[in-house]
């Protein structure tokens, strides 16, 4: 093999030397978003020189692009703990309750998909949250009584894929809205040279950037498919992995050359031959491909629309020309 190669060290941080520690720990770890960070940076020193807690944060974008890991980066960052929860598992207020009433000074609470917290729970949080109070109901009926606990000063962090489903009064709340775009192609094959060094795995530099750049901007992908070429790679070339590998490996996946999945093709190939290149609902959509709504919505979609192969439209969504030509489907005449 006449390429250069990129040979990573295994030599990081020892608590990363496992497979399940590819997340960064650090915001000089973190790789991408350059402009949220860098803003992160300046809100922890100003609340870290005032000797006060970080505001509210709210973390919202497309799965798998870091909100988690930036969650407990900042709490890193600001020298304390995090506890983590998610919306579908706070049910009751009782539940909300017990978690804030056993916060500690300056401590953080994530809450992942806070966009499923039932209404009546979001209303508990909005005392709690601006004037770090909580009101509890005691007793029933005509001997009911409402007693207030104060609360220490925490950091709530809540992380959505669906800003839209946030109420406005809990949404108006956060005081640190946090947008995760996509990521570039070469900011994933950094992320993918990373974490082949924490993997112990030898990587070609052409071979990290096709990754990259068939990853549909999402580290979270990245890694899993980084995964899944080392594998390939063990039976074949020693564990080293090459652009050859690559492209066999993603082969055998059903990921084209655009990043687009069985699912993703199959979508669109479904709206062109059925429903004549839309406009047609997501819930028909859905149903026509037999998957749920919601991880057409918050998974498929976000990137079918990055990529300029749909449009949303007042009727529904549409296939655009880049679709046809990347399905190889010849347009119609009326397109």
């Amino acid at each position: 093999m006449d390429q250069d190669i990129t040979l990573v060290s295994g030599n990081l941080q020892s608590e990363d030397h496992n497979e399940n520690s590819l997340r960064p720990r650090r915001f000089s770890d973190y790789i991408g978003q350059v402009e949220m960070k860098e803003n992160l940076q300046v809100f922890i020193a100003s609340a870290q020189k005032r000797k006060e807690s970080l505001d509210h944060v709210l973390l919202y974008g497309p799965p798998g692009l870091g909100k988690t890991t930036m969650a407990n980066i900042i709490a890193r960052e600001m020298g304390c703990s995090i506890r983590s929860t998610s919306g579908p598992v706070i049910e009751k207020q009782g539940d909300l309750a017990a978690i804030v009433t056993s916060l500690e000074p300056n401590q953080m609470l994530f809450i992942d998909e806070i966009h499923r917290l039932n209404r009546v729970i979001e209303e508990v949080l909005y005392s709690a949250m601006e004037d770090f109070t909580l009101d509890i109901m005691i007793g029933q009926g005509p001997s009911a009584r409402t007693i207030k606990l104060d609360l220490p000063h925490f950091t709530l962090i809540g992380a959505t894929t669906r800003t839209g489903l946030l109420s406005t009064p809990l949404r108006e709340r956060f005081g640190i809205p946090l947008h995760f775009e996509y990521y570039e192609p070469e900011e994933l094959k950094q992320i993918i040279i990373r974490s082949a060094g924490i993997l112990n795995v030898q990587i070609f530099d052409d071979a990290a950037l096709e990754l990259a750049r068939r990853s549909r901007g999402t580290p979270r992908i990245s890694n899993r498919l980084l995964k899944r070429t080392r594998d390939f790679a063990d039976m074949k070339t020693g564990g080293v992995i090459t652009v050859e590998i690559v492209n066999e490996t993603l082969s055998r996946l059903g990921i084209d050359d655009y990043g687009l999945d069985k699912l993703d093709r199959r979508i669109l190939k479904q709206i062109i031959e059925i429903h004549k290149g839309g406009p047609v609902g997501i819930s028909t959509i859905a149903a026509t491909v037999a998957e749920e709504t919601d991880t057409i919505e918050e998974v498929v979609e976000p990137f079918l629309l990055k990529s300029g192969m749909i449009r949303r439209t007042p009727r529904g969504r549409v296939v655009t020309e880049k679709a046809y030509e990347v399905l190889g489907i010849s347009m119609p005449g009326y397109f």
